[in-house]
C-alpha cells in the first residue's frame, strides 16, 4: 500500500501550532487543591516541613468577574474590599496558615527591601504597611506576600538560617536588581550564604508575549553583559534604515521602531546567579501569565479590570 506523503506547509503548520500550545503544569511544580482553591507549589519547597508558601492562581474566591467567580487577592476598583479581605482569608485557610500574620507591600516597582520584624509585644495588629518590592524575616509565622499579574514573583528560602524571602520583580525592578540585593540583603541580616539558597521564580508573563519598547534594550545592555540574551531582538531602536524610501515618508517622520520581547524570568534567573546561587538551586515555573488566562491573571492580556495574584513564604513555629 503506497505510503500518504504530507506537505510540508501541513507539517509546518502542525509543528507551529504544537510549539505555541501552553505550557502545562509539570514537576518539579504541582497544582494542589485545598478549600476549593487550587495553589501553585514547588516540590523542593515542600519537603521543609517548616516552611509554608504558595502561588495562587484565579480559581475559586467570592469575586465576580466577567461573570465568573475569581480569587482576586488585590484590591482594586472593580471589587470590594470585603471580597478581598474575604479571598485572602480563604487563600491562608488552604496554605494551612490562617493563623499567621500576612505582611504585604505596598508595590512601588523599586528596589526597596524591608526587612520584617515582629510587632511589639501588645501590638494589636500586625506590622505596618511598608513600601517595597522585596521583604525578608527570619520570624515565623509572618506570611510575606506580593502580588503580581505579569510581573515575576520570586521566593528565596534558606534552609540552613531558616531565613525566607518574597520579590516581586517587574523590568523597573530587574532593571535595578533587586532580586541581587534581596540575596544580599539576607547574607547581610541573617547571614545566610547565597550558595545555600532555593529559588522559585512563579507564573508571570514570559519571553513569548511581553513586549516593551526597544529603548530598553539600551537601558539593559549598559547594567547587564548578557542582556542581549534576555530579548527576542537586541535592537535599540537607532539603527539606521536603508530602505527608508520605501515607506514614502520625508526624513524625521518615521515609523517608530517595532517594539521587542523581553523574558524577566531569564534576567532574574542570570541575576540569580551572578548573585551566588547554585543552577540545581533556582526553579523557574514557565507558566505565562499571558498564555493561560484559564489559570492566571494578566494586567498585559485583562487590562485594567484584572484580578491579583499574590505569592506568600513563611516560616512554621515548630
Amino acid at each position: 500500500m503506497p505510503q500518504t506523503k504530507t506537505s510540508p506547509r501541513k507539517v509546518s503548520r502542525r509543528t507551529r501550532s504544537a510549539a505555541a500550545a501552553p505550557p502545562a503544569v509539570a514537576s518539579p511544580w504541582s497544582l494542589v487543591s485545598s478549600g476549593g482553591l487550587r495553589i501553585l507549589q514547588l516540590d523542593a519547597f515542600k519537603k521543609f516541613p517548616w516552611l509554608v508558601h504558595g502561588f495562587s492562581t484565579r480559581t475559586g474566591g467570592v469575586s465576580e468577574l466577567d461573570g465568573k467567580p475569581v480569587l482576586n487577592l488585590g484590591f482594586a476598583d472593580w471589587d470590594s474590599r470585603e471580597n478581598v479581605l474575604e479571598n485572602r482569608r480563604r487563600f491562608q485557610s488552604a496554605l494551612g496558615a490562617h493563623e499567621f500574620t500576612l505582611v504585604p507591600l505596598k508595590q512601588i516597582h523599586s528596589d526597596v527591601i524591608c526587612p520584617i520584624q515582629p510587632p511589639a509585644a501588645g501590638a494589636s495588629s500586625g506590622p505596618p504597611l511598608r513600601s517595597g518590592d522585596a521583604s525578608i524575616t527570619a520570624t515565623p509565622r509572618l506570611l510575606l506576600g506580593v502580588q503580581t499579574a505579569d510581573c515575576v514573583p520570586i521566593l528565596l528560602v534558606d534552609p540552613k538560617r531558616r531565613a525566607v524571602a518574597a520579590v516581586h520583580a517587574g523590568w523597573r525592578g530587574t532593571l535595578a536588581r533587586i532580586v541581587e540585593k534581596t540575596v544580599g540583603q539576607l547574607h547581610m541580616h541573617f547571614g545566610s550564604r547565597p550558595a545555600d539558597l532555593l529559588a522559585a521564580l512563579g507564573p508571570s508573563i514570559g519571553g513569548c508575549c511581553y513586549e516593551v519598547g526597544s529603548e530598553l534594550v539600551t537601558q539593559f545592555s549598559s547594567q547587564f553583559a548578557d542582556a542581549a540574551d534576555w530579548f527576542d531582538e537586541p535592537r535599540t531602536g537607532e539603527e539606521p534604515n536603508p530602505l527608508q524610501w520605501l515607506n514614502m515618508m520625508p526624513p524625521g517622520h518615521q515609523p517608530p521602531p517595532k517594539n521587542v520581547r523581553l523574558d524577566l524570568r531569564k534576567a532574574n534567573r542570570s541575576q540569580l546567579l551572578s548573585a551566588g546561587l547554585r543552577e540545581k538551586n533556582i526553579f523557574l515555573s514557565g507558566l505565562c501569565t499571558a498564555c493561560r488566562p484559564d489559570l492566571f491573571f494578566s494586567y498585559r492580556k485583562q487590562g485594567p479590570r484584572s484580578g491579583r495574584l499574590l505569592t506568600v513564604i513563611a516560616l512554621r513555629l515548630l
